[in-house]
């Protein structure tokens, strides 16, 4: 399936509207036809906090509320509903906010930082509570365990660690790869996890004695994301050479998901070590999930959003692009995802609505990555700030 029409507005609407007779561009581009574009005019706020909003010919304004606007485009029978975010985190960082994460149960939240800095932090009001210090040089990427007051990082200096969310005590590190660590899996309730590198290699680890189970993935370009699932029964993850350490908990049956830098989406038996598909690509993949034990995501550089089924790799299922900037990261979320770009994209897409839901705010600088708590979704980016968005709000 292709590219489906795009509703998009050019500046933050909640910043622009809310002054009187401020005015946004609005365009809806679909694949193949000449761009529709218009405009946004506020004139006013009304006495309940609510924008009284009116779309230019050739879109309509169907609701709105304090913190979201839902714009219609009939033309090619597309809607966007804008959410504003509920609040924004200023103070965690100083610099880009590169990777963060939040707990099991939502009290926390874990970022990574440009300014050199991994900090443990309150959901509710952005309040540091720990620094986690130790990484040489920058920290990619960090997640909690699915405990929630352990967290697992990688960073540019080869080095995967796993801290103590609760007094920032590095209790392990791993050593072995021989270049900058890009993502981390953890499989299951996290006695092995998983770690992928610039130097093209996908390790699994025991965590328990720190040491390296095996490679399960050899390539020849960096592996810029991953993601670890339960594979769909019908689908033949091979069989391992040898007989797998008794130190192996939970990768029987797990599929790895291996987003590469040379146009290359792979899936690898996590015990088999044994590789299941490649598909490739029309440019440089930044990240992988699943959607479910069948259906995957890749997204990549070209802004291209492949979803392929595991059982027939050969073509995907559906290609989704809402703009031509790299795809940084993807999340599940329930029946659909969300994912955000290069050029401050950030949207949600799910089966039961007729709507994308797009999040405002970064305007044109990148967001790096989406956490989710039940309703609540948080993202980072290059302006410094964390980001808390409201579902309940729409």
């Amino acid at each position: 399936m292709a590219a489906e029409a795009v509703v998009r507005i050019q500046s933050d609407w909640d910043q622009v509207l809310r002054k009187n007779e401020g005015e946004a561009w609005l365009s809806c581009r679909s694949p193949g036809k000449s761009t529709l574009y218009g405009t946004l005019t506020c004139q006013g706020v009304g006495m309940d906090g609510i924008p009284e909003i009116t779309a230019s010919e050739g879109f309509i304004v169907k609701e709105i509320t304090k913190k979201s606007l839902l714009v219609s485009c009939p033309r090619e029978n597309a809607s966007t509903r804008f959410l504003a975010p509920y609040t924004a985190f200023c103070r965690i960082h100083q610099k880009s906010v590169t990777c963060l994460d939040i707990s099991s149960g939502g009290g926390l939240g874990v970022s990574t930082s440009a300014d050199g800095t991994m900090k443990i932090w309150q959901a509710a009001n952005g309040e540091i509570r720990r620094r986690l210090e130790g990484h040489v040089y920058d920290v990619n990427c960090c997640r909690f365990f699915p405990s929630g007051i352990v967290v697992l990082s990688g960073g540019m200096d080869a080095q995967l660690k796993i801290w103590s969310a609760e007094d920032a005590s590095c209790v392990v590190t791993f050593q072995g790869h021989k270049a900058g660590i890009l993502d981390t899996a953890i499989v299951d309730r996290g006695r092995n996890v998983v770690s992928s590198s610039r130097d093209g290699t996908a390790r699994l680890w025991d965590c328990g004695r720190s040491a390296c189970l095996g490679i399960v993935a050899d390539c020849s370009s960096p592996i810029n994301g991953i993601a670890v699932g339960e594979a769909d029964n019908t689908l033949n993850l091979g069989s391992p050479e040898k007989i797998p350490s008794e130190r192996e908990i939970g990768t029987e049956g797990k599929l790895l998901l291996l987003a590469r830098e040379d146009k290359k989406f792979q899936g690898v038996g996590l015990q088999s070590r044994q590789p299941v598909f490649l598909f490739v690509g029309s440019d440089a993949f930044n990240c992988c999930t699943f959607l479910s034990s069948i259906y995957l995501l890749a997204g990549a550089q070209d802004g291209n959003i492949y979803q392929l089924d595991v059982r027939n790799t050969k073509a995907p299922v559906r290609i989704i692009q809402r703009s031509g900037a790299p795809v940084l990261s993807l999340l599940p979320y329930k029946d659909g995802f969300i994912a955000s770009q290069g050029d401050g994209t950030c949207f949600v897409m799910q089966q039961d609505l007729d709507h994308i839901v797009e999040l405002t705010g970064a305007d044109c600088d990148p967001v790096y990555k989406a956490a989710t708590w039940e309703k609540q979704i948080y993202t980072c980016c290059r302006d410094g700030l964390v980001r808390r968005y409201h579902l309940s709000d729409l």
